[in-house]
């Protein structure tokens, strides 16, 4: 993944769906943004952040033009995973980053969608929507901590049924006095659940395979949330995507990932390896930020709780220094 390969670029999709002010304003065809991961905390070994600047760190990243602050849904710090994520529920959050921040989406990396009834994410969601002024990306997983289903009462190995199913539900919720029927329950068209989203469905992104065939997750997302890879190889998986998309007859959709970072002082630094990520200078990490935007993806969610230097100093850094070569942020709409 470290290695610098160049490749040749990928003809971009004419066109995404059009939805809501977040997903407008971050995914375009051709074009690659920037977020960040919150915590905005470099808490390396320790699974719990120090949150006591999130508030000011959040506005910052707002104000510095960052595309997406993306949050994480851990109902449990299982000592095993050393990860509890930013501690806060997820949907709590949002509410709150919508009022103290403006321009910048705010997004979910991913929601445990077996671990919630489909009825309560999908108003959590929508209020959220509603609230940001249409700045919600929701994205959805299967999950992948053995030990929160049981505290659930909820069977692991049934969770790719129920992943599907809850997506169904959700998406039946954004219609008005919805019909359904399935486990998690039956809607007959009598009663309806109020807000909406603030466009004709929520933004769903679904991370990797969540339990379900490619073909599956080509078809139904708004979009996918991938892992990091070497160039050759990510260009591969998106090329790969492109075509069952096709396949399904579906719209293009984008493509995003995640990528752990350690911004160094010296700009020509050498990459090193860390966990879904490196550590290196500016020059490389533009050069390798390009040559994923070459393969086709859409959109980098960067994580620095590996980062050794100050935080807010680092984001001022990869404001100037990185968004500065990628200008196609945007502004909302």
């Amino acid at each position: 993944m470290t290695e610098f390969q160049t490749i040749e670029s990928m003809s971009p999709p004419a066109a995404f769906p059009t939805l809501n002010r977040a997903y407008n304003r971050v995914f375009r065809p051709g074009e690659l943004s920037l977020g960040l991961v919150v915590p905005l905390d470099a808490h390396h070994n320790d699974p719990a952040p120090d949150m006591t600047r999130h508030i000011e760190r959040a506005q910052l990243a707002d104000q510095l033009g960052f595309a997406v602050l993306w949050l994480r849904d851990v109902p449990f710090n299982v000592p095993s995973f050393g990860d509890a994520g930013q501690m806060f529920d997820p949907f709590v959050y949002l509410g709150l980053l919508s009022g103290v921040t403006r321009d910048i989406a705010l997004g979910v990396a991913s929601i445990i969608l077996p671990l919630r009834h489909p009825a309560h994410v999908a108003k959590a969601a929508a209020s959220a929507d509603q609230l940001s002024g249409g700045r919600l990306l929701l994205g959805i997983a299967s999950g992948d901590r053995p030990e929160e289903y049981p505290a659930l009462g909820i069977s692991f190995p049934d969770r790719g049924a129920r992943f599907r199913e809850s997506l169904a539900y959700i998406r039946a919720m954004a219609a008005d006095y919805p019909t359904y029927s399935g486990d998690h329950g039956a809607l007959n068209g009598v009663m309806d659940m109020l807000p909406k989203p603030t466009s004709t469905r929520l933004p769903v992104l679904i991370t990797g395979g969540a339990q379900q065939s490619p073909e599956w997750v080509a078809a139904h997302g708004d979009g996918w949330m991938t892992y990091p890879r070497d160039i050759a190889s990510q260009a591969q998986v998106v090329r790969d995507y492109r075509a069952r998309e096709a396949a399904a007859g579906t719209e293009p959709k984008p493509v995003m990932q995640s990528l752990y970072v350690d911004l160094v002082a010296d700009e020509d630094a050498p990459v090193q390896p860390i966990h879904l990520g490196f550590r290196s200078g500016v020059s490389f990490l533009k050069s390798y930020i390009g040559q994923l935007s070459a393969s086709g993806i859409n959109h980098v969610a960067l994580n620095l709780r590996f980062n050794q230097a100050d935080i807010e100093d680092t984001m001022k850094r990869l404001a100037d220094e990185v968004l500065s070569e990628f200008p196609t942020q945007g502004t909302t709409q």
